[in-house]
């Protein structure tokens, strides 16, 4: 057996702009060097988990090959289902070319435990083309700050723990909640621009709906406004940056979850990605360097409880402005595709369950009598309904159809030894959608989250946020860009739909498959 000192000795010899680096390096990261501990001598040996068997050569890559395979990338939550329903609460997935083995949890106690007992720096689930742009491609760029997407250990604590206070401090995004509603009566008035005829919104909505997210996130990471929703403003720019980020996640999927290519040559699903993320790093750079600009011109760059996002991850390192770059790079990949993704299909349940849409118009009634009346983050707190129709609809269909996390350690699931390196994927689009942990699951019944509701549910099943060191970095500001643009939109329209019934496909977020044309009715 090569030892790792070899191996690892081998592949320093090689220039890293080599493809086989990508591979190797690969194959490197997999080597275990550790040895069993803390493992009952009852546990299952992981050879003995159930699970799809792979077969010589091929492993289990050809379950994902056109024509002979029975899994599609765009239908992973069929085959989530299905693995479930054959192999049980754990499954094992193993003989992917150039990956470790997988496992798919599907037990919320199970779950529960894995997140109760994670360590300082928890590994996620690596994205090793995400890793490779950053740590390899683009290392002149990044250096040793890479932000916090596909970046684990010391790196990823350094970066997280100095910008976790800011992100993470109601007061912070708090700040926020006049710019974000300013660009929600934007979209509703290009809503009203949009119908047709038929007062139904256009086959490309989704597109528009990415406009408005681009819009607000760019308010919060970058401090200035885009005009993305603006009439007769030439939007070359915003839709550039638009088409890069879904790229990035229509490839990534491509990238990760296929047989890797990319690692041995420059393919074309490759070479679209990196110029996608370039032309996201370099349009996100571009407005850093403008905002600077203004805050080196003020006095001081001290912040008070009045100061940006930006304004507060600049001050943390004014003499590096890729820091924040690097911070609003991340928030766009994980935040624009994410929080559309969440409007089009609340949007959908709502057109669908006009009794929970007339619920939620009356409580946007009692807390914003007139549509003149701002929106204060006080009156979001109170909006109970609200959060419960938005919680509901991400226990049913969640954007993310799991979270995950590679053992940094030996640890036995449901009596299985699953080894460190090997990575478990928490699914919570099933278990979310189980009446084992929410009774009567197929319903769209957002009154089950109310406190006054004593139905019980598994805290763990459903997790859209994911849970821990690990959670959302931007889950406030995701939050209050969602809140705020429903209420906008059910405070002036009522909702419809009347089109057949739209199935939901992986696209590269988890949506409704088909044109969003809601018929908007003016209230």
């Amino acid at each position: 057996m090569l030892s790792k000192n070899i191996l690892s000795s081998s592949l320093s010899k090689l220039p890293t702009s080599a493809p086989f680096y990508r591979l190797a390096s690969t194959i490197s990261s997999n080597v275990r060097t550790d040895t069993l501990h803390d493992v009952p001598s009852s546990a299952k040996d992981f050879s003995e988990m159930p699970g799809p068997r792979p077969i010589p050569l091929l492993g289990n890559n050809w379950r994902f090959l056109p024509y002979i395979g029975m899994y599609k990338i765009e239908e992973i939550d069929k085959m989530s289902v299905r693995l479930r329903a054959q192999f049980g609460d754990i499954v094992r997935i193993g003989g992917l070319l150039g990956r470790p083995d997988m496992v798919f949890l599907y037990d919320a106690d199970e779950i529960e435990k894995v997140f109760r007992n994670e360590e300082l720096m928890p590994h996620r689930p690596s994205m090793p083309s995400l890793n490779y742009y950053k740590h390899v491609l683009r290392k002149d760029f990044f250096g040793d700050v890479a932000g916090v997407i596909a970046v684990h250990g010391q790196q990823w604590y350094d970066f997280r723990s100095k910008v976790q206070q800011p992100m993470l401090q109601p007061r912070v995004a708090k700040l926020y909640v006049k710019p974000i509603e300013e660009t929600a009566v934007a979209f509703v008035d290009r809503m009203k621009s949009l119908q047709d005829k038929d007062q139904e919104m256009p086959s490309d909505f989704l597109n528009e709906i990415h406009k408005w997210s681009l819009e607000s996130i760019a308010r919060v990471a970058l401090d200035v406004r885009l005009g993305c929703l603006d009439e007769g403003v030439a939007q070359t720019e915003t839709q550039e940056l638009i088409d890069a980020v879904n790229t990035f996640f229509r490839n990534v999927v491509i990238l990760e979850l296929k047989v890797p290519f990319w690692k041995l040559f420059s393919t074309p699903t490759w070479k679209e990605y990196i110029q996608a993320l370039d032309t996201i790093r370099g349009i996100t750079m571009k407005h850093i360097l403008r905002t600077v600009d203004k805050l080196q011109a003020q006095p001081s760059l001290e912040c008070n409880h009045e100061s940006s996002l930006l304004h507060r991850v600049l001050a943390l390192h004014p003499d590096n402005p890729k820091f924040a770059c690097i911070l609003a790079l991340d928030m766009f990949l994980v935040g624009i595709d994410t929080t559309s993704a969440a409007i089009a299909s609340i949007l959908y349940q709502l057109s669908t369950h006009p009794d929970k849409q007339q619920t939620l118009y009356e409580e946007i009634k009692q807390f914003l009598p007139s549509k003149d009346t701002p929106i204060t983050s006080d009156i979001l707190e109170e909006m109970q309904y609200l959060k419960v129709i938005i919680k509901e609809t991400l226990r049913m269909y969640p954007v993310v159809l799991g979270n995950g996390r590679c053992m940094t350690k030996d640890t036995v699931l449901k009596g299985y030894n699953i080894p460190k390196g090997v990575q478990v994927v928490f699914q919570h689009y099933v278990t979310g959608n189980e009446d084992k942990y929410f009774p009567n699951a197929q319903q769209f019944l957002p009154e089950r989250w109310l406190k006054s509701n004593k139905c019980p549910f598994h805290p763990f099943a459903s997790l859209p946020f994911g849970y821990g060191r690990r959670m959302c970095l931007g889950r406030r500001f995701a939050d209050l860009e969602i809140q705020t643009l429903i209420t906008k939109i059910v405070q002036n329209f009522k909702i419809e739909y009347h089109h057949p019934k739209l199935e939901y496909t992986l696209h590269p977020m988890y949506i409704p498959n088909g044109p969003l044309k809601f018929k908007i009715i003016a209230r």
